[in-house]
């Protein structure tokens, strides 16, 4: 499975409205790799739980990975926890690995803002966190893999 993030809608697909505060994008999901333009930010998903639906609240956690990184990063998402899936409001997750950057792209849905807040503050989120910062976090055992910070997008979606 392959996500497209496109600056302007393309006619005839099914796409996703991505609103954030100051900026408008467009989700394709597609079967296919696609031949789109170069400025269209490809990715390929590795993991996915449920598929993506409209009038949720996206958190998109962008993660700049160095090459050498790439594979000790995707262990690390292929042996997640996966205690987020059964918290309350959670829509889907879309772990995806880009193919023409260097950040990863962890897609998380919500059915609410609220929902997200919530689970930032939940046993689960302290669970899948706990090694961050510490001796035993990819963080700190290869900070070189992380080659800039990361950032995170927050999106209303709609159809």
């Amino acid at each position: 499975m392959f996500i497209y993030l496109l600056h302007e809608p393309i006619e005839d697909q099914e796409l996703l409205t991505l609103k954030g505060e100051n900026e408008v994008k467009y989700l394709l999901e597609s079967e296919q790799m696609l031949e789109l333009a170069d400025d269209v930010m490809k990715y390929e998903v590795l993991d996915a739980v449920n598929p993506l639906k409209s009038h949720a609240f996206g958190v998109f956690n962008n993660i700049p990975v160095s090459d050498e990184g790439r594979g000790t990063f995707e262990e690390r998402f292929q042996n997640r926890a996966r205690k987020i899936e059964a918290e309350p409001g959670f829509v889907a997750i879309k772990v995806c690995r880009p193919l023409n950057s260097d950040t990863y792209i962890i897609m998380t849905f919500w059915e609410s803002e609220a929902d997200f807040e919530n689970w930032k503050t939940s046993n689960a989120y302290q669970h899948a966190h706990k090694k961050r910062g510490t001796s035993e976090g990819i963080d700190q055992q290869q900070p070189q893999i992380f080659p800039r910070p990361s950032f995170v997008e927050l999106y209303n979606v709609s159809n």
